[in-house]
């Protein structure tokens, strides 16, 4: 992890519509209807900005786009948080990229004010890594919803105080 030079950059560019795209597919977790709300996130924020009320942090390597988290504020709270994505490249998973992302984030969101971010996760058996990844990363469990992605897939929800 430490040959790699990560680079940050915060601004959705139109590349960023198919980075994204390639990004998430790559990484077999996502329902194909899930890929097409997360190109359109990137397309709201290419198009409005910070008006969209999605913020973006891009990580490239060598000039390449391999991760990227979507957060924003939560409607209706004070200083709530959400994780909508947060996706590293297939080719870069276990890279230690998805730990500093998600350490970036915090930071990020914190400074706008956040008090907690929330994310969420299926209950499937091949999202266990996705759970596991979010607890070693100070998130705690707090909410289970059963059968709720379609019967047998539940949604388990993890909240991070900041």
């Amino acid at each position: 992890m430490e040959s790699l030079k990560l680079t940050f950059r915060t601004n959705p560019t139109p590349e960023d519509i198919e980075h994204v795209r390639n990004i998430v597919v790559s990484t077999g977790f996502f329902y194909d209807f899930e890929v097409p709300v997360a190109v359109e996130l990137v397309a709201d924020g290419v198009a409005e900005g910070a008006k969209s009320g999605y913020y973006f942090i891009f990580v490239e390597v060598e000039g390449k786009t391999v991760a990227y988290s979507c957060y924003g504020h939560i409607a209706g709270t004070d200083a709530g948080f959400d994780l909508y994505w947060i996706a590293t490249h297939n080719d870069m998973r276990g890279s230690g990229i998805g730990k500093i992302l998600l350490e970036e984030t915090h930071k990020k969101a914190k400074e706008m004010g956040a008090r907690y971010i929330i994310a969420e996760t299926s209950s499937l058996e091949k999202y266990l890594p996705t759970r596991l990844f979010y607890e070693k990363n100070g998130y705690t469990k707090d909410a289970f919803i059963a059968d709720y992605y379609q019967p047998g897939d539940g949604k388990v929800i993890y909240v991070k105080r900041l």
